[in-house]
C-alpha cells in the first residue's frame, strides 16, 4: 500500500483537519462472476473536486456509482469492503439507497431531463420530499437554476420543455434538478463528454463554484479537464483483460500530473498508452 494511500486510511488527508467526506476501504466489486474492482482503499476530501481517470474500462464509473449504491440496480453485483460515508458504512443493514442518493447525487455522461417543463424538472425532487407551496418551488427552482448558472438563460421559458434546451443547458438542468435536494457530494460520470465546448467550460466554472459546498467527484477520459478542475486525482487501471481493475495512484492533482510515483500512471498521463 502506498504512503498516500495509507494516509487516506488514518481518515484525512495530508494538510486537511477534517475527515474524508468518503472512506473507501479494501473495496471488491464483482459483476456476477466477474470481480471488477479490487482493493480500492481511498480517502475523497470533502468539500474538493476529485478527478478519477484512467483507460475505458478500467472501473472508474463503476467505483464512482458504488459510492451511492447506484450498481444496486443492476442484477448480480456484489459488494465487500466498506464505503463510509462521513463514517457510515452505506452498504450496512437499514441504510435507505433513495435517502443516500439524494445526499449523493448523479450527472451522467448524457443529459436526462424528464419530459417536463425546466419548472417541474427542478421542482420534481422537493416535491416528493414534501414540498408543496408555491412559493417555497418557485424560490428553490430559481436558486437552483441560479447555482448551476442556467437561470438568466431559462428565467423567462420556465414552461417550455426541458427537452427543447441545447446539449449543454439539459446538463446543468440535470445539475439544478440534482442540488435542488441539497445534496452534500456529487458524482458527475464525464458529463462534459455530449456537449459543446462553451457548455464544458460552464460546467467546470460550476463545479470550482459549488465545491466551496458540496463535495465532487468526477469521472473524466479528458487529462487536461482534470488538471484543470480536480484538487485530487485517483488513477485506475486494469493491466490484463478479464482481471480486475485496480487503484494505482491517488495524490494531490498538481503532484500526480508533475511528479507521480508510479510509472504506470506518468506512462498513461504522457499518453504512452490508453
Amino acid at each position: 500500500m502506498s504512503e498516500k494511500l495509507a494516509e487516506h486510511l488514518a481518515g484525512a488527508p495530508s494538510g486537511s483537519s477534517q475527515p474524508d467526506k468518503f472512506a473507501v476501504r479494501k473495496l471488491e466489486f464483482y459483476y456476477g462472476d466477474f470481480h471488477a474492482l479490487t482493493d480500492i482503499t481511498v480517502g475523497i476530501q470533502r468539500h474538493a473536486v476529485t478527478a478519477f481517470i484512467g483507460p475505458s474500462g478500467c472501473g472508474k464509473s463503476t467505483f464512482l456509482r458504488t459510492l451511492n449504491r447506484m450498481n444496486d440496480l443492476i442484477p448480480g453485483t456484489r459488494v465487500e469492503g466498506s464505503v463510509m460515508l462521513d463514517r457510515q458504512d452505506v452498504y450496512a443493514a437499514g441504510i435507505d439507497p433513495v435517502d443516500l442518493r439524494r445526499r449523493v447525487g448523479m450527472i451522467f455522461q448524457q443529459p436526462n431531463p424528464f419530459p417536463m417543463s425546466i419548472y417541474e424538472n427542478v421542482a420534481y425532487g422537493p416535491k416528493l420530499h414534501g414540498v408543496k407551496k408555491k412559493a417555497d418551488l418557485d424560490e428553490v427552482v430559481e436558486k437552483s437554476l441560479q447555482r448551476a448558472n442556467l437561470w438568466k438563460e431559462v428565467k423567462d421559458i420556465l414552461g417550455r420543455g426541458g427537452l427543447t434546451l441545447s446539449g449543454g443547458q439539459q446538463q446543468r438542468l440535470c445539475i439544478a434538478r440534482v442540488l435542488a435536494v441539497e445534496p452534500e457530494v456529487l458524482l458527475m460520470d464525464e458529463p462534459c463528454s455530449a456537449i459543446d465546448p462553451t457548455s464544458v467550460q460552464k460546467v467546470e466554472d460550476l463545479m470550482a463554484e459549488l465545491k466551496d459546498r458540496i463535495t465532487i467527484v468526477i469521472v473524466t477520459h479528458n487529462m487536461q479537464q482534470a488538471a484543470r478542475v480536480s484538487d485530487y486525482t485517483a488513477f485506475f487501471l486494469q493491466e490484463k483483460v478479464n482481471e480486475a481493475a485496480e487503484l494505482i495512484e491517488f495524490d494531490r492533482t498538481a503532484t500526480l500530473f508533475t511528479s507521480p510515483k508510479d510509472r504506470r500512471t506518468e506512462d498513461y498521463i504522457t499518453g504512452r498508452f490508453g
